[in-house]
């Protein structure tokens, strides 16, 4: 099996700088070199490629010209130093990692946590985020994955405008500061997963159209044009996505790619681009030597992108499962807008837990159609789940965290439905602590018109939610800032209860036998509708833990079927047993029944003596 070797762009070469460009709509390609005496090379034309080797350094800046008139950066850009109109510049991808012995971790141990570069640390930098990854550790994260890095307009942006896929954002520190952070993560035993949008591009910097046809008016996307997969020229197109998948995994050394809004690629062709992607990264892996894993962000609750190649699938390692958020979501704060009014009945919750999705095939009425398969005979550790996320912030109109509407105990309950649960946990940032700090939209577009158009599209957006009010301008200053975090809010108060609960949640998942496995087989769900009590027990070998939630603002007994004889409290998030205390549950003795407080959270285990 052979070696990824990145065959586009400009790589060092004897002599100066290998560069390969796909321009089919071009005749001619010249190389400017910035300050150079010699102002333009020209490059042999090899079919639909320009390809030859150019007197140029690292560090160096060059443009490309087309046709002798146009001028443009490099769609293959390693760096925009300048930003998304500048030049491109030639980049050493040699690096002196120290991970040699890093060979990944498996994906059922991934604990994820979710953040923006750019406001998680005062810096807003990745060295930034290296100073916090002690943190990370101590709280039990297994895996930081990062919302997109490539190049983007401004300082300020969510990263899903990106107009430059290989390009680390200049401002967090670009090229070697992504891999100092990725090596600095590895080297505490943390996987590094990379968010990549491959659904479109952003529209300010985008100058690939000049090149070929990248794009398609096939179809549609709600954030530009639709990348062209399956159209004429798709071929290189197809190239070029797969060729930056294996780049971040090789170049980079990332662990995982989480692929944005997968409903928004489109492909029709017999070879779907999602199963050659993730065919392509996983035999790069092997050649690597480590686990690499490629997860999905979908809206479709299609199985077919978790199920192997072999049986019709797109072989994708995991894919974010929304419904169960919604699920939890509208139960806890009764929020029936938007997408969310096909939610909030405790069997939902029920359904999440027992299956995965809640919509498998069942009518929608916020789409008006059925919607969905079912996902129950697919492994639990193929689905991620998070009652927060950056999207499921955001996209209220003031960006407001979940701690907003619900009081610290009903925070507690969130977090252990997801933490408990038998999928792939994922934190957003800040939500261990119950962070006060929104997550509003924000960018920094250097074209006023498009400004008004991001505006513009905000309102219309919560126009489905029946939201009158007006959100946070997104192009000013105040608005990124305020997203910024505070640690510190975790030491007082309540916030200093959710963090060190998350941490205990933490410790049993990955501590703790049952939770630790993923699967539904040692699982049995027990649902009482009227008292909005869950009961899970989870089991491995000997092992049994039974782990109690309440969804309701009372207390509730717990009945002698689920809790009788010598029982070991693990976590109780009411504080009345002790993690370690021990209490003996006789079935004839009312008394002697433990209760769950409102919205409490309970595990315990058969006590063993002896």
């Amino acid at each position: 099996m052979e070696r990824f070797t990145h065959d586009i762009g400009a790589t060092p070469a004897a002599g100066g700088t290998r560069f390969r460009l796909w321009a089919p709509s071009a005749t001619s390609v010249e190389v400017e070199v910035v300050g150079a005496a010699t102002q333009k090379t020209p490059l042999r034309q090899d079919g639909e490629y320009f390809q030859g080797v150019v007197q140029a350094a690292p560090g160096d800046r060059y443009w490309y010209w087309l046709d002798g008139t146009l001028r443009r950066p490099d769609p293959v850009s390693r760096s925009q130093p300048d930003g998304v109109h500048g030049p491109s510049q030639v980049i050493d991808p040699m690096f002196a990692w120290s991970d040699d012995r890093w060979q990944g971790i498996a994906l059922d141990e991934y604990v994820m946590y979710e953040l923006h570069v750019g406001t998680c640390t005062p810096e807003g930098t990745f060295e930034g985020v290296i100073s916090r990854l002690d943190y990370l550790c101590e709280l039990g994260i297994t895996a930081l994955q990062l919302m997109p890095v490539a190049q983007f307009p401004g300082e300020r942006n969510w990263g899903y405008d990106g107009t430059y896929p290989f390009a680390p954002q200049n401002s967090y520190g670009g090229a070697d500061g992504l891999k100092r952070l990725v090596d600095a993560c590895h080297s505490r035993g943390l996987a590094v997963i990379l968010d990549v949008v491959y659904n479109h591009l952003g529209p300010e910097g985008n100058y690939l159209h000049a090149f070929g046809p990248y794009f398609t008016d096939r179809y549609r996307t709600p954030w530009g044009d639709a990348v062209n997969f399956d159209g004429p020229g798709s071929d290189q197109v197809r190239h070029y996505f797969i060729s930056n998948a294996l780049y971040w995994i090789t170049e980079y050394h990332i662990d995982a790619l989480r692929l944005d809004a997968i409903h928004g690629i489109y492909d029709f062709s017999a070879l779907h681009i999602l199963q050659e992607l993730t065919g392509a990264v996983h035999r790069q892996g092997i050649v690597l030597g480590r686990r690499v894993h490629v997860i999905a962000e979908s809206d479709l609750n299609d199985v077919r992108v978790v199920k192997p190649a072999e049986s019709g699938g797109y072989g994708l390692d995991a894919q974010w499962n929304d419904d169960f958020h919604h699920a939890l979501r509208t139960l806890l704060t009764n929020d029936r807008s938007g997408y969310y009014v096909d939610f909030g009945r405790f069997s939902d919750l029920v359904k999440a837990f027992r299956e995965g999705f809640v919509l498998s095939g069942d009518y929608s009425t916020f789409r008006r159609r059925r919607h969905g398969s079912s996902s129950a005979d697919i492994p639990p550790g193929q689905l991620v789940v998070f009652s927060q996320n950056h999207d499921q912030v955001g996209n209220h109109m003031r960006g407001e965290r979940l701690g907003e509407h619900l009081t610290a105990q009903q925070l507690k309950l969130a977090a252990a439905t997801v933490l408990l649960s038998p999928y792939l946990p994922l934190l957003f940032m800040g939500e261990e602590y119950g962070e006060s700090a929104p997550f509003p939209y924000f960018v920094s577009h250097g074209d006023a018109e498009l400004v008004e158009c991001v505006r513009r599209g905000r309102l219309e957006e919560f126009a489905a939610f029946g939201n009158q009010c007006t959100p946070p301008d997104p192009q000013t200053e105040a608005t990124f800032l305020s997203a910024k975090l505070d640690q510190e809010q975790r030491r007082v108060g309540d916030q200093k209860s959710i963090f060190e609960f998350y941490r205990e949640l933490i410790h049993l998942r990955r501590e703790c036998t049952p939770l630790a496995r993923l699967n539904r087989e040692d699982m049995q769900v027990i649902a009482n509708e009227d008292e909005q009590m869950l009961a899970i027990i989870r089991n491995a070998g000997d092992d049994q833990l039974f782990c109690l939630f309440n969804f309701r603002d009372r207390d509730c007994v717990i009945p002698p079927s689920l809790a009788c004889g010598a029982l070991r409290i693990l976590l109780d998030s009411s504080g009345t047993y002790p993690p370690g205390s021990c209490v003996t549950v006789y079935s004839t003795r009312p008394k002697t029944f433990p209760t769950l407080a409102p919205f409490g959270v309970m595990v315990y285990q058969a006590h063993k003596t002896g």
